[in-house]
């Protein structure tokens, strides 16, 4: 059985609590990934990747049906994650845009 994981085009914008920034943020794109993989993604991220993830994700649950603030560097580690392990290739993840987890 293969995997697959791709970025999902929404039609109207998703709306993702920023408790740091005390605002809601809206995102057209955004990836759903299974809870347990994302614990294994964060858990592979390095000290400082983590701290960044948690500034733009505090207070979030890591649990099914929780949406996250995504940004350039958890890109890059979702992309490493799927690469290494599935041989799998999120290319239009890495575009820089901003995009939403949806965990399931």
């Amino acid at each position: 059985m293969s995997k697959k994981i791709e970025m999902i085009l929404e039609s109207s914008p998703v709306n993702v609590s920023h408790d740091t920034y005390r605002r809601e943020c809206k995102y057209t794109r955004g990836i759903h990934i299974e809870e347990q993989e994302f614990k294994a993604i964060l858990n592979s991220m390095c000290h400082d990747s983590r701290l960044y993830f948690d500034f733009h994700n505090p207070r979030k649950k890591i649990k099914k049906g929780t949406y996250l603030n995504g940004h350039s560097g958890l890109a890059r580690n979702i992309y490493d994650y799927y690469k290494n392990n599935y041989d799998i290739e999120i290319n239009e993840l890495m575009n820089g845009k901003d995009f939403y987890v949806k965990l399931i």
